[in-house]
């Protein structure tokens, strides 16, 4: 929309804004945001915005708190939801002690790692197409306390409802059931309306989309969203979690992006569709294997290498790991094949050089996406770099192997908790740390971080089922 400040203050003008909106993202991925009245906002302003980085978790000390947020003119839009005319911009955050990008800023890790593929000769762009799956519950209500440890999600689609009577309708019966969601129409599909207004939303703010439908789970569904380069594909992820949040909000439901909210049911993925691209050619397209080039092959195998490294940025939660266990379509095991979907990286069926790319299938949204992309980009170009084989593919069901079969084949597993993540990442973070992409302080805080927010809390509360399988001890 805008190539500048100027362009953007036009911008601003022309659409009546009356507010600004700043947003940027901490190294969970969650996002921040300050306004400013329309007045109060010039070219000057626009060149960067002072804020508390002490109060944003992980990031500065108190005695060295003031940071800058520098505005991203490429990549503004209006904000759908409030009341008056808001412009949203994207920001990256500028350290005013070093008079650098901020090191710890995910979105300028990104574009560290872009820069990383430039400079190294190998290509110009990297597109990624991420497919963020989503639940929208009737309602979610949690206890977490000295002696209790309980959650109760609730869906009018949910198989437990089957005997009850719902709030103000009748119970029809019509409901998807276990594994069961996937493409009915209505009404056991009920949340077609409330997937097009999201889908109307989304165009809104200049996004562009595809498929729509109802995923596998109960109360699970997905909105295809256009590929994009590697920030604006992160860029989307940010905007697509805002906007199913808010149109579910609107409806009177909550929605999230949670990997594994339902025990028993398939969970929410965020499957990477990827391509190396130079002087306008995919550099992905061959006469290899399924059409790929050996420079693809050598990407894929550099993924499949690190993806116990690469997992504790691209599966960024202790849930993760519930959703990778089989039988459940979210693979586990680190090998690659033509359209089957057992496997970590698959080669989807397409027509044409230009379509020709990886799908990368064991992300999910708990990731930070500027953090997951740039950690698959870096660990695919170190397989390009050294060549990598990936192996053989596996044309086999992987789900229906045993774990003595997977051992006998040689196949590498992803990691089965977070904390075993973190710890691969830690002894394999020289491939994040080329060019300066991740910096050493950065991996250190962000082990940290998540040994502090996530691993330990977790390991130390009991858990239900813990009472169920030990309480007569």
């Amino acid at each position: 929309m805008a190539k500048n400040a100027a362009e953007v203050i036009a911008f601003a003008k022309a659409n009546k804004i009356l507010f600004y909106d700043f947003r940027f993202t901490d190294i969970k991925g969650a996002w921040h945001h300050v306004s400013y009245h329309v007045d109060s906002v010039d070219e000057t302003t626009l060149k960067g915005l002072p804020f508390d980085g002490s109060s944003i978790p992980a990031w500065q000390p108190i005695h060295k708190s003031d940071m800058q947020l520098i505005p991203d003119p490429t990549s503004i839009f209006l904000d759908p939801f409030t009341a008056d005319p808001t412009l949203v911009v994207f920001c990256d955050v500028w350290d005013i002690y070093k008079n650098q990008a901020y090191e710890k800023c995910p979105r300028s890790i990104a574009k560290n790692a872009v820069k990383y593929l430039k400079d190294s000769g190998i290509g110009d762009t990297v597109y990624f197409g991420p497919e963020n799956e989503f639940f929208i519950f009737d309602g979610l209500k949690v206890r977490d306390a000295i002696n209790i440890q309980y959650y109760e999600l609730e869906s009018s689609e949910g198989i437990w409802n089957s005997h009850t009577d719902l709030p103000g309708s009748i119970n029809t019966g019509h409901r998807p059931g276990t594994k069961g969601g996937y493409f009915p129409v209505a009404p056991v599909d009920s949340q077609v309306d409330l997937r097009a207004d999201i889908v109307k939303t989304l165009h809104k703010i200049g996004m562009e989309t595809f498929v729509v439908h109802h995923e596998v789970a109960q109360a699970q569904g997905e909105i295809g969203v256009k590929f994009g380069t590697l920030i604006e594909a992160a860029d989307n992820v940010q905007k697509l979690k805002y906007v199913v949040k808010n149109v579910a909000h609107k409806w009177g439901k909550t929605a999230t992006f949670m990997p594994k909210p339902l025990y028993g049911d398939n969970g929410n993925g965020m499957h990477c569709h990827q391509s190396i691209w130079k002087d306008g050619k995919n550099l992905f397209a061959g006469n290899g294997y399924q059409g790929l080039s050996e420079l693809a092959l050598n990407y894929t195998g550099g993924v499949l290498k690190h993806g116990k490294t690469v997992a504790a940025f691209t599966n960024a939660s202790t849930n993760s790991y519930k959703r990778l266990l089989p039988g459940f379509e979210a693979p586990a095991i680190l090998a690659y094949s033509a359209q089957n979907r057992s496997a970590c990286a698959r080669i989807p069926f397409v027509s044409g050089e230009k379509a020709k790319r990886v799908e990368f299938r064991f992300p999910d949204s708990s990731a930070n996406p500027y953090l997951a992309f740039a950690a698959l980009l870096m660990a695919g170009l170190d397989g390009i770099q050294n060549k990598i084989d990936p192996g053989p593919p596996r044309e086999e069901d992987l789900f229906e192997l045993s774990l003595d079969e997977i051992r006998e084949k040689g196949i590498q597993q992803m990691p089965h908790t977070l904390r075993e993540a973190v710890e691969h990442m830690l002894a394999g973070k020289e491939i994040f740390k080329k060019g300066d992409v991740f910096t050493e302080e950065f991996i250190q805080t962000y082990k940290a971080y998540k040994f502090e927010t996530e691993i330990w809390p977790w390991e130390g509360r009991p858990h239900p089922f813990e009472f169920l399988t030990t309480y007569s001890c």
